[in-house]
């Protein structure tokens, strides 16, 4: 942009920014403040870059990877996402909004709208009927399993299936809780989450309460149930933030598996990488 600067002090700016001693600057400016290419433009209207220059430099769009919320028997020929919308304001106060989620939100389902998809194996493999399962999936990391419930649903019509247990969190009851009638359904009447069938729907409201609770305060609170489960052969399947929560979770873990077993956190933690080996603790977790 300073090749193509006609003011002097914007291209003395824009070499600025490029210098050692314009780093922290450049981040404070472009990165903190997730500026576009089109803002930059406008701050430095000098710059008349050619287009075809312009073309090579942005960088196209990234894909952006969703799980898939719904079940292929549930809904033939559908799909489903869970997307959290996003926005935030910066350190100096400005509104931002992710770009794809704002786009999916303002589509209008009465219009034909041709959206480009690429489907990928994910990281969560579909679990047999016969196994029981453990959940974790604060917020959207609720997605993966709304489809692993709508399928064990419809397996129960035609034989008998492993409990499941799911360990859901949001921060307010009345705000966020994502698809609060699906779950407390298959929690009740002997549905595929009710404790009737061994298995139990669990809800952390974090933010509900003067003290924060999160899913992992609720697995702990659950010990013994899990426990059990997990000698029964279950898997565990962990969704959501990669930022403290799995980790919060995989601790959680050793301290039950220590605690009912009586084993030292040593041994709790070598069992859990058995686990892991045996393909039996999944982990999906974005940014």
């Amino acid at each position: 942009m300073s090749i193509f600067a006609t003011a002097e002090h914007e291209k003395e700016r824009l070499q600025y920014f490029v210098s050692p001693e314009g780093r922290d600057d450049l981040y404070q400016y472009n990165q903190r403040e997730r500026r576009t290419v089109l803002e930059v433009l406008e701050d430095f209207p000098s710059v008349q870059m050619p287009l075809e220059w312009l073309v090579q430099l942005v960088p196209p769009l990234k894909t952006r990877d969703f799980s898939i919320s719904s079940s292929p028997s549930a809904h033939p020929n559908q799909v489903h996402l869970t997307v959290n919308v996003v926005s935030w304001t910066t350190p100096f106060k400005r509104s931002r909004a992710g770009l794809c989620s704002n786009w999916l939100a303002k589509l209008d389902p009465e219009q034909c709208v041709y959206v480009p998809v690429w489907f990928q194996k994910g990281s969560l493999p579909p679990p047999p009927p016969s196994l029981p399962l453990i959940l974790i999936g604060p917020g959207t990391g609720c997605a993966p399993f709304r489809g692993f419930v709508e399928e064990r649903a419809i397996q129960s019509l035609t034989g008998s299936t492993a409990p499941v247990m799911f360990f859901f969190g949001c921060r307010n009851e009345d705000n966020d809780f994502l698809y609060r009638e699906f779950w407390i359904s298959h929690s009740q009447n002997g549905g595929v989450l009710s404790e009737a069938k061994g298995g139990g729907f669990y809800v952390a409201f974090s933010r509900d309460q003067s003290q924060k609770v999160y899913v992992q305060h609720k697995i702990q609170e659950h010990s013994r149930r899990v426990w059990n489960l997990l000698r029964e052969g279950a898997a565990v399947y962990v969704a959501g933030s990669s930022t403290k929560m799995p980790a919060d979770v995989l601790l959680a873990f050793e301290e039950i598996i220590s605690k009912e077993s009586g084993l030292p956190q040593e041994s709790a933690v070598r069992w859990l990488r058995a686990l892991e080996k045996a393909g039996r603790y999944h982990v999906e977790a974005w940014s």
